[in-house]
């Protein structure tokens, strides 16, 4: 599966760290996928979690499963 990710419209998630060792960045209005990658190396991959999957993760850790 090919989707187009933009270099703008990144945003550090709310859940990452204070620290600078641990900031993860997604870009929300993705039909079918969040793009997830590191702060720290954004020219580097990009995650393409499934929507239902990423949903079902923020769940888990706003409820402290994770």
């Amino acid at each position: 599966m090919t989707e187009h990710i933009s270099q703008l419209g990144w945003r550090k998630s709310s859940y990452s760290g204070p620290d600078k060792d641990s900031c993860l960045e997604v870009q929300d209005h993705h039909p079918t996928n969040v793009p997830v990658r590191d702060s720290k190396n954004p020219g580097g991959p990009t995650l393409l979690i499934p929507a239902a999957g990423w949903s079902a993760f923020v769940t888990a850790v706003r409820d402290g499963a994770l």
